[in-house]
């Protein structure tokens, strides 16, 4: 009885060791960026992943877009993140920056489940910052 007790303890303590695994490697949801100005929340797009803009500070328009046509249209709603790909904890893909019109290759690496450190590159130049998952 002690034996069938001891694994029937460690197949739930196993199954929840791999259940947080799964959770730490995961990149969906809402996430604020490191300034805390942007939430993007990330989701599965077809076979990649995308981020959409679903709250930021200020009402911001799209002005720096390279398309006149768009400049006006609000951040909120656009999607910054396109073609996301890979296994956690490391994804790569296109990330756009409304604050200066520029789409930049980029990653998004997960930090345990609460973080995820975006960067983007121009060339060998390269900016980070450390996005936080709301909860």
């Amino acid at each position: 009885m002690k034996t069938t007790l001891l694994g029937a303890a460690l197949g739930v303590l196993t199954a929840g060791l791999l259940a947080g695994s799964a959770l730490a490697q995961d990149i969906t949801g809402t996430w604020r960026t490191q300034s805390g100005e942007t939430d993007v929340r990330i989701a599965r797009c077809g076979s990649a992943y995308c981020g959409t803009i679903v709250r930021a500070s200020g009402n911001p328009r799209d002005t720096e877009n390279p398309d006149p046509s768009l400049r006006s249209r609000p951040v909120v709603g656009i999607q910054m993140i396109s073609n996301l790909t890979g296994s956690g904890p490391r994804y790569s893909g296109n990330l756009y920056n409304y604050k200066d019109g520029g789409t930049y290759r980029g990653t998004a690496e997960l930090s345990g489940d609460n973080q995820l450190r975006v960067s983007g590159c121009v060339m060998v130049f390269c900016r980070s910052q450390t996005w936080t998952r709301l909860r």
